[in-house]
Protein backbone atom coordinates (compact mmCIF):
# COMPACT_ATOMS: atom_id res chain seq x y z
CA UNK A 1 0.00 0.00 0.00
CA UNK A 2 0.89 3.37 -0.81
CA UNK A 3 -0.99 6.53 -1.34
CA UNK A 4 -2.54 8.36 -4.52
CA UNK A 5 -1.70 11.79 -5.42
CA UNK A 6 -2.94 13.96 -7.56
CA UNK A 7 -0.90 17.12 -8.61
CA UNK A 8 -3.51 20.27 -9.34
CA UNK A 9 -3.10 23.83 -9.47
CA UNK A 10 -3.44 26.56 -11.84
CA UNK A 11 -1.91 26.01 -15.84
CA UNK A 12 1.73 27.28 -15.61
CA UNK A 13 2.87 27.02 -12.21
CA UNK A 14 5.12 23.76 -12.26
CA UNK A 15 2.89 20.88 -11.98
CA UNK A 16 4.14 19.48 -15.13
CA UNK A 17 7.39 20.12 -13.85
CA UNK A 18 7.35 18.87 -10.69
CA UNK A 19 5.59 15.60 -11.99
CA UNK A 20 8.60 14.95 -14.42
CA UNK A 21 11.25 15.63 -11.67
CA UNK A 22 9.33 13.21 -8.97
CA UNK A 23 8.95 10.21 -11.41
CA UNK A 24 11.88 11.37 -13.27
CA UNK A 25 10.47 11.07 -16.32
CA UNK A 26 9.34 13.15 -19.01
CA UNK A 27 6.38 11.19 -19.54
CA UNK A 28 4.35 14.99 -19.11
CA UNK A 29 4.90 17.57 -21.62
CA UNK A 30 5.65 20.49 -19.34
CA UNK A 31 4.90 23.71 -21.94
CA UNK A 32 3.91 27.39 -21.59
CA UNK A 33 0.19 27.53 -22.36
CA UNK A 34 -2.77 25.94 -20.18
CA UNK A 35 -3.65 22.20 -20.95
CA UNK A 36 -0.41 20.71 -21.91
CA UNK A 37 -1.49 17.71 -19.67
CA UNK A 38 -4.84 17.32 -21.51
CA UNK A 39 -4.55 13.25 -19.96
CA UNK A 40 -3.36 12.49 -16.26
CA UNK A 41 -0.05 10.84 -16.49
CA UNK A 42 0.82 8.83 -14.09
CA UNK A 43 4.12 7.88 -12.23
CA UNK A 44 4.94 6.01 -9.61
CA UNK A 45 8.37 6.90 -7.55
CA UNK A 46 9.93 4.41 -4.84
CA UNK A 47 10.53 5.83 -1.19
CA UNK A 48 13.69 6.93 -0.39
CA UNK A 49 14.59 5.16 3.23
CA UNK A 50 18.31 4.52 4.60
CA UNK A 51 16.49 2.35 7.47
CA UNK A 52 15.95 0.02 4.33
CA UNK A 53 19.53 0.46 2.73
CA UNK A 54 21.01 -0.77 6.84
CA UNK A 55 18.77 -3.63 6.96
CA UNK A 56 19.61 -5.19 3.67
CA UNK A 57 23.11 -4.78 4.62
CA UNK A 58 22.38 -6.54 8.25
CA UNK A 59 20.23 -8.87 6.45
CA UNK A 60 22.98 -9.65 3.60
CA UNK A 61 19.94 -9.90 0.96
CA UNK A 62 20.17 -10.13 -2.73
CA UNK A 63 18.35 -7.02 -3.18
CA UNK A 64 16.37 -4.31 -1.66
CA UNK A 65 12.97 -3.37 -2.68
CA UNK A 66 11.29 0.27 -1.80
CA UNK A 67 7.92 1.06 -1.19
CA UNK A 68 6.11 3.88 -3.83
CA UNK A 69 4.15 6.30 -4.25
CA UNK A 70 1.98 6.99 -7.08
CA UNK A 71 1.72 11.14 -8.50
CA UNK A 72 -1.00 11.85 -10.90
CA UNK A 73 -0.48 15.08 -12.84
CA UNK A 74 -3.88 16.38 -13.60
CA UNK A 75 -4.00 19.65 -15.99
CA UNK A 76 -4.60 22.72 -14.70
CA UNK A 77 -7.98 23.99 -12.90
CA UNK A 78 -9.19 27.86 -14.52
CA UNK A 79 -12.26 29.74 -13.19
CA UNK A 80 -15.62 27.40 -14.06
CA UNK A 81 -14.39 24.29 -13.89
CA UNK A 82 -16.71 22.95 -11.23
CA UNK A 83 -18.89 23.73 -14.98
CA UNK A 84 -17.16 22.21 -17.03
CA UNK A 85 -15.01 24.94 -18.14
CA UNK A 86 -11.41 23.86 -19.33
CA UNK A 87 -12.14 20.54 -19.67
CA UNK A 88 -13.49 21.12 -15.48
CA UNK A 89 -15.00 17.95 -15.46
CA UNK A 90 -13.05 15.86 -16.77
CA UNK A 91 -10.14 17.53 -14.29
CA UNK A 92 -12.93 17.46 -11.43
CA UNK A 93 -12.98 13.53 -11.80
CA UNK A 94 -9.70 12.86 -11.99
CA UNK A 95 -8.92 14.45 -8.81
CA UNK A 96 -12.00 12.42 -7.12
CA UNK A 97 -9.99 9.32 -7.56
CA UNK A 98 -7.24 10.26 -5.69
CA UNK A 99 -6.68 9.83 -1.84
CA UNK A 100 -4.71 13.33 -1.49
CA UNK A 101 -4.12 16.69 -3.26
CA UNK A 102 -0.89 17.84 -3.73
CA UNK A 103 -1.81 21.68 -4.53
CA UNK A 104 1.06 23.43 -6.84
CA UNK A 105 1.39 27.26 -5.98
CA UNK A 106 3.31 29.28 -8.25
CA UNK A 107 5.36 31.42 -5.49
CA UNK A 108 8.45 33.26 -7.79
CA UNK A 109 8.23 36.66 -9.78
CA UNK A 110 9.61 37.28 -12.90
CA UNK A 111 10.95 34.51 -15.33
CA UNK A 112 9.16 33.49 -18.97
CA UNK A 113 6.30 31.49 -17.54
CA UNK A 114 3.21 33.49 -17.92
CA UNK A 115 0.65 33.22 -15.17
CA UNK A 116 -2.62 32.40 -16.06
CA UNK A 117 -4.47 35.55 -14.36
CA UNK A 118 -1.43 37.81 -15.03
CA UNK A 119 -0.23 38.33 -11.31
CA UNK A 120 1.42 36.21 -8.93
CA UNK A 121 -0.26 36.06 -5.56
CA UNK A 122 -0.28 31.70 -4.10
CA UNK A 123 -3.53 32.29 -2.15
CA UNK A 124 -5.80 33.82 -4.44
CA UNK A 125 -4.63 30.91 -6.60
CA UNK A 126 -5.32 28.47 -3.96
CA UNK A 127 -8.47 29.81 -3.00
CA UNK A 128 -9.29 29.78 -6.85
CA UNK A 129 -9.43 25.95 -7.24
CA UNK A 130 -10.69 25.28 -3.76
CA UNK A 131 -13.19 27.82 -5.01
CA UNK A 132 -14.43 25.25 -7.95
CA UNK A 133 -13.64 22.20 -5.84
CA UNK A 134 -16.58 23.57 -3.16
CA UNK A 135 -18.87 24.67 -5.94
CA UNK A 136 -18.42 20.98 -7.42
CA UNK A 137 -19.30 19.24 -3.90
CA UNK A 138 -22.01 22.00 -3.45
CA UNK A 139 -23.74 20.69 -6.16
CA UNK A 140 -23.64 17.60 -5.94
CA UNK A 141 -24.49 17.15 -2.37
CA UNK A 142 -27.44 19.66 -3.05
CA UNK A 143 -28.73 16.92 -5.15
CA UNK A 144 -27.91 14.21 -2.60
CA UNK A 145 -28.73 15.25 0.52
CA UNK A 146 -32.38 15.87 0.42
CA UNK A 147 -32.95 12.74 -1.02
CA UNK A 148 -31.32 10.60 1.64
CA UNK A 149 -33.34 13.47 4.36
CA UNK A 150 -36.58 11.79 2.79
CA UNK A 151 -35.07 8.02 3.26
CA UNK A 152 -33.44 8.50 6.51
CA UNK A 153 -37.72 9.72 7.78
CA UNK A 154 -38.94 6.50 6.07
CA UNK A 155 -36.35 4.45 8.54
CA UNK A 156 -33.85 3.97 6.02
CA UNK A 157 -30.78 3.45 8.83
CA UNK A 158 -28.12 3.98 5.88
CA UNK A 159 -29.83 6.86 4.41
CA UNK A 160 -29.86 8.17 8.23
CA UNK A 161 -26.36 8.16 8.23
CA UNK A 162 -25.28 9.45 5.64
CA UNK A 163 -27.71 12.70 5.61
CA UNK A 164 -26.20 13.45 9.26
CA UNK A 165 -22.41 13.07 7.78
CA UNK A 166 -23.01 14.41 4.64
CA UNK A 167 -26.02 17.23 5.54
CA UNK A 168 -23.13 18.42 7.85
CA UNK A 169 -20.80 19.12 5.23
CA UNK A 170 -22.87 20.76 2.96
CA UNK A 171 -23.95 23.52 6.00
CA UNK A 172 -20.04 23.88 5.53
CA UNK A 173 -19.94 24.43 1.60
CA UNK A 174 -22.92 26.72 1.68
CA UNK A 175 -20.53 28.61 4.12
CA UNK A 176 -17.43 29.15 2.03
CA UNK A 177 -15.52 26.25 3.98
CA UNK A 178 -14.32 22.74 2.99
CA UNK A 179 -15.58 19.65 3.76
CA UNK A 180 -12.86 18.12 5.71
CA UNK A 181 -13.93 20.15 8.38
CA UNK A 182 -16.78 17.43 8.85
CA UNK A 183 -16.45 15.72 11.97
CA UNK A 184 -17.69 12.14 12.27
CA UNK A 185 -19.34 11.08 14.91
CA UNK A 186 -18.34 8.25 14.82
CA UNK A 187 -16.81 5.43 12.21
CA UNK A 188 -19.73 4.70 10.32
CA UNK A 189 -20.09 8.49 9.66
CA UNK A 190 -16.50 8.83 8.92
CA UNK A 191 -17.11 5.71 6.25
CA UNK A 192 -19.84 7.01 4.81
CA UNK A 193 -17.98 10.48 4.50
CA UNK A 194 -15.28 9.06 2.42
CA UNK A 195 -17.51 6.77 0.52
CA UNK A 196 -18.89 10.05 -0.87
CA UNK A 197 -15.75 11.11 -2.27
CA UNK A 198 -15.97 15.04 -2.16
CA UNK A 199 -13.25 16.89 -3.68
CA UNK A 200 -12.84 18.99 -0.52
CA UNK A 201 -12.46 16.65 2.03
CA UNK A 202 -9.27 15.34 0.61
CA UNK A 203 -6.11 16.34 2.09
CA UNK A 204 -4.04 18.82 1.01
CA UNK A 205 -0.39 19.70 1.02
CA UNK A 206 0.42 22.35 -0.39
CA UNK A 207 3.85 22.69 -2.36
CA UNK A 208 5.59 26.21 -3.10
CA UNK A 209 7.30 26.14 -6.04
CA UNK A 210 10.25 28.84 -5.90
CA UNK A 211 13.36 30.14 -7.33
CA UNK A 212 16.65 28.04 -6.96
CA UNK A 213 17.59 31.00 -4.71
CA UNK A 214 14.80 30.82 -2.42
CA UNK A 215 14.82 26.90 -2.25
CA UNK A 216 16.58 26.56 0.69
CA UNK A 217 14.31 29.33 3.11
CA UNK A 218 12.03 30.13 0.87
CA UNK A 219 10.60 33.83 0.12
CA UNK A 220 7.58 35.60 1.46
CA UNK A 221 5.26 34.36 -0.65
CA UNK A 222 5.43 31.09 0.51
CA UNK A 223 5.80 32.53 4.58
CA UNK A 224 1.87 33.22 3.60
CA UNK A 225 0.86 29.85 2.27
CA UNK A 226 2.47 28.20 5.31
CA UNK A 227 0.42 30.39 7.56
CA UNK A 228 -2.87 29.29 5.54
CA UNK A 229 -1.77 25.98 5.98
CA UNK A 230 -1.38 25.72 9.45
CA UNK A 231 -4.96 27.89 9.59
CA UNK A 232 -6.20 24.95 7.70
CA UNK A 233 -4.65 22.09 9.22
CA UNK A 234 -2.80 21.17 6.12
CA UNK A 235 0.71 20.39 5.47
CA UNK A 236 3.02 23.16 2.97
CA UNK A 237 6.68 22.22 1.92
CA UNK A 238 8.69 24.65 -0.05
CA UNK A 239 10.54 23.43 -2.87
CA UNK A 240 12.15 24.61 -6.62
CA UNK A 241 10.51 22.58 -9.40
CA UNK A 242 13.43 23.81 -11.63
CA UNK A 243 16.37 22.19 -9.16
CA UNK A 244 14.20 18.93 -8.76
CA UNK A 245 14.19 18.71 -12.42
CA UNK A 246 18.10 18.99 -12.63
CA UNK A 247 18.57 16.76 -10.18
CA UNK A 248 16.23 14.22 -12.39
CA UNK A 249 19.21 14.32 -14.54
CA UNK A 250 21.88 13.51 -12.60
CA UNK A 251 23.70 10.15 -11.60
CA UNK A 252 22.84 9.70 -7.73
CA UNK A 253 26.55 9.72 -6.65
CA UNK A 254 26.75 13.60 -7.98
CA UNK A 255 23.38 14.67 -6.28
CA UNK A 256 24.81 15.22 -2.62
CA UNK A 257 27.25 17.61 -3.73
CA UNK A 258 24.70 19.80 -5.70
CA UNK A 259 22.24 19.94 -3.22
CA UNK A 260 24.94 20.95 -0.72
CA UNK A 261 26.01 24.04 -3.09
CA UNK A 262 22.55 25.13 -3.04
CA UNK A 263 22.31 24.78 1.20
CA UNK A 264 19.79 21.71 0.77
CA UNK A 265 20.51 18.50 2.96
CA UNK A 266 17.32 16.56 1.03
CA UNK A 267 15.73 16.72 -2.18
CA UNK A 268 12.79 18.46 -2.76
CA UNK A 269 10.91 14.71 -3.56
CA UNK A 270 12.13 13.65 0.44
CA UNK A 271 10.39 16.89 1.61
CA UNK A 272 7.25 16.00 -0.19
CA UNK A 273 6.44 12.31 0.49
CA UNK A 274 7.73 13.11 4.60
CA UNK A 275 4.57 15.52 4.08
CA UNK A 276 2.72 13.43 2.23
CA UNK A 277 3.12 10.01 4.92
CA UNK A 278 2.61 12.74 7.73
CA UNK A 279 -0.47 14.62 5.73
CA UNK A 280 -2.31 10.89 5.29
CA UNK A 281 -0.92 8.91 8.72
CA UNK A 282 0.89 6.28 7.33
CA UNK A 283 3.91 4.24 8.32
CA UNK A 284 6.32 2.24 7.20
CA UNK A 285 7.61 -1.69 8.29
CA UNK A 286 9.89 -3.76 6.88
CA UNK A 287 10.33 -7.53 6.04
CA UNK A 288 13.81 -9.05 5.77
CA UNK A 289 15.50 -12.31 3.96
CA UNK A 290 18.79 -13.57 2.14
CA UNK A 291 16.33 -13.00 -0.94
CA UNK A 292 15.11 -9.35 0.01
CA UNK A 293 14.55 -6.80 2.32
CA UNK A 294 11.60 -4.88 1.61
CA UNK A 295 9.82 -1.44 2.90
CA UNK A 296 5.81 -2.02 2.93
CA UNK A 297 3.39 1.06 3.87
CA UNK A 298 0.18 1.31 5.95
CA UNK A 299 -2.10 3.69 7.98
CA UNK A 300 -0.96 4.41 11.54
CA UNK A 301 -2.68 2.17 13.96
CA UNK A 302 -3.13 -0.98 11.51
CA UNK A 303 -2.47 -3.88 13.35
CA UNK A 304 -0.36 -6.95 12.57
CA UNK A 305 -3.02 -8.77 10.46
CA UNK A 306 -3.16 -5.67 8.30
CA UNK A 307 0.34 -5.68 7.97
CA UNK A 308 0.19 -8.85 6.60
CA UNK A 309 -2.75 -8.23 4.17
CA UNK A 310 -0.45 -5.19 3.12
CA UNK A 311 1.61 -8.49 1.36
CA UNK A 312 -0.95 -10.66 0.27
CA UNK A 313 -4.14 -11.08 1.25
CA UNK A 314 -3.42 -15.23 2.47
CA UNK A 315 -1.24 -13.80 4.82
CA UNK A 316 -3.99 -11.93 6.64
CA UNK A 317 -7.27 -14.58 5.96
CA UNK A 318 -4.70 -17.27 7.63
CA UNK A 319 -2.30 -14.52 10.13
CA UNK A 320 -1.41 -16.57 13.22
CA UNK A 321 1.21 -13.83 14.72
CA UNK A 322 3.92 -11.61 13.32
CA UNK A 323 7.64 -11.95 14.68
CA UNK A 324 8.73 -8.27 15.67
CA UNK A 325 12.27 -6.48 16.02
CA UNK A 326 11.98 -2.86 16.02
CA UNK A 327 14.28 -1.35 13.73
CA UNK A 328 16.96 0.26 16.34
CA UNK A 329 16.71 -3.44 17.97
CA UNK A 330 17.79 -4.98 14.41
CA UNK A 331 20.48 -2.99 14.08
CA UNK A 332 21.89 -2.84 17.66
CA UNK A 333 21.45 -6.31 17.64
CA UNK A 334 22.70 -7.39 14.40
CA UNK A 335 19.99 -8.71 12.50
CA UNK A 336 16.90 -11.11 13.32
CA UNK A 337 19.61 -13.90 14.94
CA UNK A 338 21.21 -11.36 17.31
CA UNK A 339 17.81 -9.95 18.34
CA UNK A 340 16.20 -13.57 18.70
CA UNK A 341 19.29 -14.07 21.38
CA UNK A 342 18.66 -10.55 23.13
CA UNK A 343 15.27 -11.38 23.75
CA UNK A 344 14.37 -8.65 20.95
CA UNK A 345 12.17 -10.46 18.89
CA UNK A 346 8.54 -10.48 20.19
CA UNK A 347 5.64 -12.76 19.42
CA UNK A 348 2.52 -10.53 18.80
CA UNK A 349 -0.98 -11.45 17.75
CA UNK A 350 -4.23 -10.02 16.24
CA UNK A 351 -4.24 -6.99 18.08
CA UNK A 352 -0.45 -5.55 17.97
CA UNK A 353 -0.44 -2.11 16.30
CA UNK A 354 2.30 -1.53 14.24
CA UNK A 355 4.99 0.59 14.67
CA UNK A 356 7.10 2.88 12.37
CA UNK A 357 10.34 1.07 11.54
CA UNK A 358 9.09 -2.40 12.75
CA UNK A 359 10.83 -5.24 11.27
CA UNK A 360 8.23 -8.25 10.51
CA UNK A 361 8.46 -12.13 9.75
CA UNK A 362 4.77 -13.40 9.37
CA UNK A 363 3.26 -16.80 10.47
CA UNK A 364 0.04 -17.68 8.86
CA UNK A 365 -1.76 -20.79 7.83
CA UNK A 366 -4.37 -21.11 4.82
Amino acid sequence: MGFRCGIVGLPNVGKSTLFNALTETAAAQAANYPFCTIEPNVGRVAVPDPRLDRIREIAKSAQEIETQLEFVDIAGLVRGASKGEGLGNQFLGNIREVDAIVHVLRCFEGGDVTHVEGRVDPIADAETVETELMLADLDSLEKRVPNLAKKAQQGDKEAKVQASVLGQALELLRASQPARLTRPRDEEEKRALERAQLLTAKPVLYVCNVDESDAAAGNALSARVFEKAAVEGAKAVVISAAIEAEIATMAPADRPEFLSDLGLEETGLARVIRAGYDLLHLITFFTAGPKESRAWTVAKGAKAPQAAGAIHSDFERGFIRAETISYDDYVACGGEAGAREAGKLRSEGKDYVVQDGDVMLFRFNV
